[in-house]
């Protein structure tokens, strides 16, 4: 479970942003809303995280943080041009030398080192406690060109100081430790390239260690990044690949009442395509034809899915385009379904729109991202605001602006 953001120079954040969803122990429970940070964890976060804020407040640039994070940490090794394409800072003449700063915290399997994965493989319990990424990159000239310290840290328990996993400074010289071990794979350092993480390079030349934390990754799965319209032929293969998504995605289309009783399959020349049969309509369907929300629905499907399978973290922007008020609960009902649904405690993070949604979060949920007239976005979360009750409407509240982050008319 995520439960600690750290932002800095990073597209429409400037300054320091610290955004920490830590639930304490002496917060009642919310009907499983929350979830401990790790196995064994007195603290917890929630289970789903929704960002608020009027159009262009930045709402989107959290998910982004996350998104970058974890994808560089994975996947940067795919790079193949020098600098940080995509990757921007704050648009100010200040700023054009400062350097993006980015920290992660959450809860994690300690020690992922062979000796200690043979024993919880042969049955024993792991260890579980706190994980911190932290990434530092240099800016010049006004573009991002390359990483000036990245880090790995662990607190097993949650308790202690921070033990180093592995150091890497700006010169790329990287200090592991006994479980991301450096000695026997200090060749390695030659090929670590100033964009790219550790992880993701040593992972590709089979550090054993390295690749457990791209596997574990692999588990961050969302909808930021996409350029242009929606790849909906990714969509339909996914789908395709398993019969059992399709009926689970068939069960839930039903359920909400949307008209459609089924949806199927079809192979032709051109691939895969979804055909839907209507209530009361005697032929079927195909997709171009299906209404914008029921497309919607399906595209966020695989994503919701793949994470309450896998107790993963889902990262869905623009979460509420195009369905139904009425449809947004039922999804955000399904992270808090603990004996069905969501067993393994996945995370939701989305950002949103639709004011009514919050009749139907807790305040540890609500997230709020505000520009202020220089362009500089702040984050925080409903539980930095002093005298909110449990009991307030906070949609009401939300609207009359007492909590900040909506659009000024005027």
């Amino acid at each position: 479970m995520i439960y600690r953001l750290e932002v800095e120079n990073f597209f429409s954040i400037r300054d320091p942003q610290v955004l920490n969803l830590a639930i304490p122990p002496n917060v009642p429970s919310e009907n499983d809303r929350f979830a401990p940070i790790f196995p064994g964890s007195d603290y917890r976060a929630p289970k789903v995280v929704a960002v608020y804020g009027a159009n262009a407040s930045g709402k989107t640039t959290v998910l982004k943080a996350l998104n970058f994070l974890f994808t560089f940490a994975k996947d940067s090794v795919q790079r193949t041009l020098p600098g940080f394409f995509g990757l921007e800072r704050f648009n100010d003449a200040t700023s054009m030398s400062r350097p993006i700063r980015l920290a992660v915290e959450l809860g994690w399997i300690m020690d992922f080192d062979d000796e200690r994965m043979k024993q919880i493989e042969a049955g024993e319990t792991p260890q579980f406690g706190l994980l911190r990424y932290e990434l530092e990159i240099e800016v010049k000239d006004g573009a991002a060109s390359r990483v000036l310290s990245e880090a790995l840290r662990q607190r097993p328990d949650g308790k202690g100081k921070w033990q180093r996993i592995f150091e890497r400074n700006s010169a790329g010289d990287v200090k592991g430790s006994e479980s991301f071990p450096i000695a026997g794979y200090r060749h390695l350092l030659n090929t670590l390239q100033p964009n790219v993480s550790v992880i993701s390079s040593f992972a590709m030349f089979q550090h054993p260690t390295a690749m457990r934390y791209v596997e574990r990754l692999s588990y961050v799965i969302g909808n930021i990044g996409w350029d242009g319209p929606p790849n909906d032929q990714a969509v339909v293969n996914f789908l395709a690949s398993s019969s059992e998504l399709v009926d689970s995605l068939n069960s839930d289309l039903r359920r909400i009442d949307i008209g459609v009783e089924k949806m199927r399959i079809e192979h032709g020349p051109g691939g895969p395509f979804p055909m839907f049969k209507h209530e009361g309509l005697e032929f079927e369907m195909p997709w171009q034809l299906e209404s914008g929300g029921t497309r919607a629905f399906i595209r966020l499907f695989p994503i919701i899915s793949f994470a309450l399978s896998n107790g993963g973290i889902a990262l869905v922007d623009e979460f509420d385009l195009m369905i139904h008020p009425l449809v947004l609960p039922e999804i955000i009902g399904w992270f808090h379904d603990r004996e069905t649904r969501n067993k393994y405690n996945a995370q939701l993070w989305i950002t949103c729109h639709s004011a009514s949604l919050l009749d139907d979060l807790a305040k540890e949920e609500v997230v709020f991202a505000e520009k202020d007239g220089h362009g500089r976005t702040s984050i925080y979360s409903l539980m930095d605001i002093k005298a909110v009750r449990r009991g307030d409407n906070l949609y009401s509240k939300y609207l009359s602006g007492a909590y900040g982050a909506v659009p000024h008319i005027g």
